[in-house]
């Protein structure tokens, strides 16, 4: 299984918005469930945002409702849309891919993992 890529991270202003992609295999995209995860400086890894492989979607609260998950399967790219980025959304942004859902969490595929696009948001 092949690992996935990030992009679309850059530097922007707050309240401007950003729009990520995770370009993997189709086949993993349509078996399998994956996953947006971002880690800041100095801090862990957390879960963003999560669909299952029929589509189901789970969000973290720390997204507060400007986040957006996406799958085209066609094009074997899972998208991750930010509206209104605060300098706290500033992170390193990983997608992986070939996980699960177990219970409502989302159980990454250890050796699926991006490796990753960078989110600098200013004020």
């Amino acid at each position: 299984q092949v690992q996935p890529v990030e992009s679309g991270g850059g530097s922007v202003q707050a309240g401007e918005s950003l729009r990520l992609s995770c370009v993997g295999s189709r086949n993993t995209f349509i078996r399998n469930a994956m996953a947006w995860y971002r880690q800041a400086p100095g801090r862990q890894r957390e879960f963003v945002a999560g669909m299952s492989h029929d589509g189901r979607t789970k969000y973290s609260d720390i997204v507060q409702g400007r986040f957006t998950i996406s799958r085209d399967n066609a094009k074997m790219t899972m998208y991750l849309a930010i509206n209104d980025l605060k300098p706290e959304d500033t992170a390193v942004y990983y997608c992986n891919t070939g996980g699960a859902f177990a219970s409502g969490s989302y159980l990454p595929r250890r050796d699926s993992w991006g490796q990753g696009t960078q989110v600098t948001v200013s004020s």
